[in-house]
Parts: C-alpha cells; sequence; structure tokens
C-alpha cells in the first residue's frame, strides 16, 4: 500500500490545511488536523478521478527521506507537520 506525505499548515486560526508534495493540486482541509487528516482521502480519490478521466495515473510516493533531500520541500518539512496518508485508503468494515 503507498503512502503519500501530507503537509499541515495552520492556515488561520479557525482552519487547517493539508497538501500532498507529490500531487500539485490535491488540497484538503479540516477546522482542526483531525478533521483535515479525516477529510485526505477523499481529496485523494477526488484527484485520482481527476487524473483518471484524463487517462493519468497518481505517481508514486517520495518517502519521507526523499522529500528531505529535495531542497523544493525540505524547507516545507521543517516548518509544517509532515503525515503519511495510505492509498487507497483501509476500508472501514476490514
Amino acid at each position: 500500500m503507498a503512502q503519500y506525505v501530507a503537509i499541515i499548515e495552520d492556515a488561520d486560526p479557525d482552519t487547517v490545511s493539508l497538501w500532498f508534495s507529490d500531487l500539485p493540486g490535491c488540497v484538503s482541509g479540516g477546522d482542526d488536523v483531525d478533521e483535515a487528516l479525516e477529510n485526505a482521502p477523499e481529496a485523494l480519490a477526488f484527484f485520482a478521478q481527476e487524473l483518471a478521466a484524463d487517462g493519468r495515473q497518481l505517481p508514486p510516493p517520495r518517502t519521507l527521506d526523499e522529500l528531505k533531500a529535495d531542497p523544493d520541500f525540505a524547507d516545507d518539512l521543517g516548518k509544517h507537520t509532515a503525515f503519511l496518508i495510505e492509498w487507497p485508503p483501509l476500508d472501514a468494515s476490514e
């Protein structure tokens, strides 16, 4: 199962935003971190559907170490909290 790195940012006192370093344009959010993380699989699913409609697939995720070595993301990883989001998400009934 793949795990995409998600970056959590406090957008303002009332919301939290989440974005995926390997999936430009794939974002999620919520009133708090828990809600943003809960919404993340739905954002991934929607993003995957949009790519599929264009005949593309989700790119393979990079590891956290690979992202730390990428100067485009190393600074963000130092300033914000990173979470791993399972894809595809586990079925709650399993």
